[in-house]
Parts: structure tokens; sequence; C-alpha cells
């Protein structure tokens, strides 16, 4: 994963538990059901497809990665309503009131761009709704510089039995993308 630093790191922890690799607690669900939202428009993927073996093997949480369209700039929106606890050009971590958080991956090796063809549209401890904009990218442009456009959406420290109903096909920005249960 090609965070500057782990967002699981910085993901408050919202009550004591066995960590895994020292960050938090092993498992994080929410405190009722959630509806998860597609952060950008885009066909539904597996996270082994992600070209990083972090993603692929689920390190940071279970998941889906969305294939966006190449047509220009989209915006990517939160996919829970929360606070926006992480925040880089290339990646950022919602999380909600009761510390369950996912963080969208703008992208594989973005970080390199160091933030050259992303714009935040929302500042880090800002709380935001499902579906509104966070970051303004062009995945087309990332494909074009060499690097995938592939975008993991992960619920942090999660098990994959915590995920119902996951979409699959093609998804639209604000589409729910899956389920979350306690």
């Amino acid at each position: 994963m090609d965070l500057e630093q782990d967002p699981a790191d910085q993901v408050p922890s919202p009550e004591p538990g066995s960590a895994r690799g020292g960050r938090g607690p092993a498992t994080r669900r929410p405190s009722a059901t959630r509806p998860v939202v597609a952060p950008l428009a885009g066909a539904v993927r597996p996270l082994a497809d992600v070209p990083d073996r972090v993603f692929a093997q689920g390190l940071p949480g279970c998941g889906v990665a969305l294939d966006p369209g190449r047509d220009g700039p989209v915006e990517a929106v939160a996919p829970i309503g929360g606070r926006v606890v992480v925040i880089y050009a290339h990646a950022f971590v919602v999380a909600g009131d009761d510390g369950a958080a996912v963080l969208v991956h703008l992208g594989i090796g973005t970080v390199q761009l160091r933030g050259e063809g992303f714009e935040l549209l929302v500042e880090q401890g800002e709380v935001v709704e499902a579906g509104q904009p966070v970051v303004r990218w062009d995945p087309g442009a990332v494909e074009r510089g060499g690097r995938s456009p592939l975008v993991p959406v992960i619920a942090m420290d999660t098990p994959d039995e915590a995920l119902a109903d996951l979409a699959d096909g093609h998804v639209g920005a604000g589409d729910r993308l899956w389920t979350w249960v306690p």
C-alpha cells in the first residue's frame, strides 16, 4: 500500500481490543447496519485484481476495487457519512462516529505523483455526508502515466463476513457498494 503513513494508525479506535500489528482493534464494525456507497462510477472488481499485494491480500481490511472510466476528471465521493480522519491527494479515510472506517485509495502508485492531478475538495477533520465529493482526479491521466487507476475501497480492519450484498457489474458514484453489518 503506497500511503505516506498507514491510515489505520490514524483512525481512532472505538474501544480497546486485541491489536493486529499494533494498529488498533483486530476487527472494526459499525454499531448498526450501514450502507456503503461507491466513491465513483466503475466496474466492481475483486481486491485480488489490484496490482498491490497489500490490497490484493486484504491486509488493511476487506472490500472491493473499482475500475473507473477514463473519460476525464471525476469526483470521488465519501462512501459513508462521518469525519475525514485521513486525507492525502491520492487516498482518504472516512470514519463513522462508532470508529468504523472506509479507506478509498485512488489508483495504485499514485503517491509518487505527490498530489499532481488531484484536487482536494474537503479538509482533514471535516464532517461529510455519504456521496459528498472529496477529491477530484483523472483516472485516464493516471493510467497514461503508467500507473493503475484501480480504486480499492476498504472496510478497514473488518472481516469478510461483515460485508453483505456486495454489488457486482458496474456501479455509479453514490450507488450502494455493500451493506456493512455489525
